[in-house]
C-alpha cells in the first residue's frame, strides 16, 4: 500500500502503464485513439485509454492540459495517473472536465520512492484519499478483477 495525496480525488483500477520520463500530450497522445504518438518516449505505440498512467509529471505547456481535456472528453484518457508532485497541467484539465462534462479521473502524487517501484503491468487500485493499493497480477488475473 502507498499513502499518495489525492490532488484530485477519485476511485479507479486497472493495468498499470508507467515511464520515468515526463509526456507532453501535445504531440505525444491521440485523444482520439488514447495512443501515445511520441516516437521519442519509451511509451511510444502503448495505448494508456483506461489504463493507470504513470508519469513523474507532464512536459510541456497548457497545450498539455488541453489534449488531455479533449481526451476525458472522448473517452480515451488514462483512467487515473500518478505522479511524483503536484502537477498543474494535469490538475488543470481533470479540474476543467468535471466542471463541463461530470467526468473526472483520479490525479494523485505518490513518493519517489514507491513512484520508482511501479512497474507496466501491475493492477493497481486507487482510493478517493491517495491510497494507491499495488499488486502483480497477470493479464488472466486481471479479468477477473473486472
Amino acid at each position: 500500500m502507498i499513502q499518495g495525496r489525492a490532488v484530485v480525488g477519485g476511485n479507479a483500477e486497472g493495468l498499470a502503464l508507467v515511464s520515468d520520463e515526463p509526456l507532453s500530450f501535445w504531440g505525444g497522445y491521440d485523444h482520439r485513439t488514447g495512443e501515445i504518438t511520441d516516437r521519442r518516449h519509451p511509451l511510444s505505440s502503448q495505448i494508456a485509454a483506461g489504463r493507470i498512467l504513470a508519469l513523474p509529471f507532464s512536459r510541456g505547456s497548457s497545450t498539455t492540459a488541453a489534449v488531455l481535456l479533449e481526451a476525458i472528453r472522448s473517452g480515451t484518457a488514462p483512467a487515473a495517473i500518478l505522479t511524483t508532485g503536484d502537477d498543474t497541467f494535469f490538475a488543470l484539465a481533470i479540474i476543467v472536465a468535471s466542471e463541463m462534462y461530470g467526468v473526472t479521473l483520479p490525479l494523485v502524487a505518490i513518493p519517489a520512492d514507491a513512484f520508482a517501484s511501479l512497474k507496466t503491468g501491475m493492477y493497481i487500485r486507487i482510493e478517493a484519499d491517495g491510497r494507491v493499493e499495488v499488486s502483480a497480477v497477470s493479464g488472466e488475473d486481471f479479468s477477473n478483477k473486472l
